[in-house]
C-alpha cells in the first residue's frame, strides 16, 4: 500500500491549473448545463437539439453517419433516437439497398419543433460567445475541430 504523500499536491494542481481534457470536460458541461435550460420549455436537450439538427438534410442519414457526425458510438446514439422516434419526430427505416442500414430521417413534427428550437439556440449562441470576451471564437471552434 503506497503512503498518501507518494503524490505530491502539487501535481494535483498542476493537472487541475493545466489538463486540457478537465478543461474541455468542465467547459462541455457549462456550455451543456446552459443551452438545457433554454430548450427546456419546448421539451429538448441540448443532444436531442444536435441530433435533429444533424438529421436536417436533403438525404435520410445513416446510423453510422450520425455517429461519425456527432462522435457517438452506435449504441449510445440508438438510446438517443429512441425518444426522439417515440414523440414522432424522427423516423426510421430500412435502406432500400443495403438492408442492414438504418435510415434516419426528420419528421414534420421533429422540423417543426427545430423552426421552433433555432431561435432560442441563436439567442443563447450569442450569449454564450459574449462570454469569451478574450478569445476569438472562430479561433476556438477551429482548435475543438483540430482535437477531435
Amino acid at each position: 500500500m503506497s503512503k498518501r504523500d507518494d503524490l505530491p499536491f502539487e501535481t494535483t494542481l498542476q493537472v487541475r491549473d493545466t489538463c486540457l481534457c478537465l478543461h474541455l470536460q468542465r467547459a462541455a458541461r457549462a456550455a451543456a448545463r446552459r443551452f438545457d435550460a433554454a430548450l427546456r420549455p419546448l421539451g429538448l436537450t441540448n443532444g436531442q437539439f444536435s441530433l435533429l439538427m444533424s438529421l436536417n438534410r436533403p438525404d435520410p442519414a445513416s446510423i453510422g453517419q450520425l455517429s461519425a457526425l456527432l462522435a457517438m458510438d452506435r449504441t449510445t446514439l440508438t438510446a438517443n433516437l429512441k425518444p426522439l422516434e417515440r414523440r414522432g419526430l424522427v423516423g426510421v427505416s430500412i435502406d432500400n439497398i443495403d438492408k442492414r442500414t438504418r435510415r434516419l430521417v426528420l419528421l414534420p413534427a421533429g422540423q417543426a419543433l427545430l423552426m421552433a428550437a433555432v431561435p432560442i439556440w441563436r439567442q443563447t449562441h450569442t450569449e454564450f460567445e459574449r462570454l469569451l470576451v478574450e478569445s476569438a471564437p472562430n479561433r476556438l471552434r477551429a482548435d475543438l475541430r483540430a482535437l477531435s
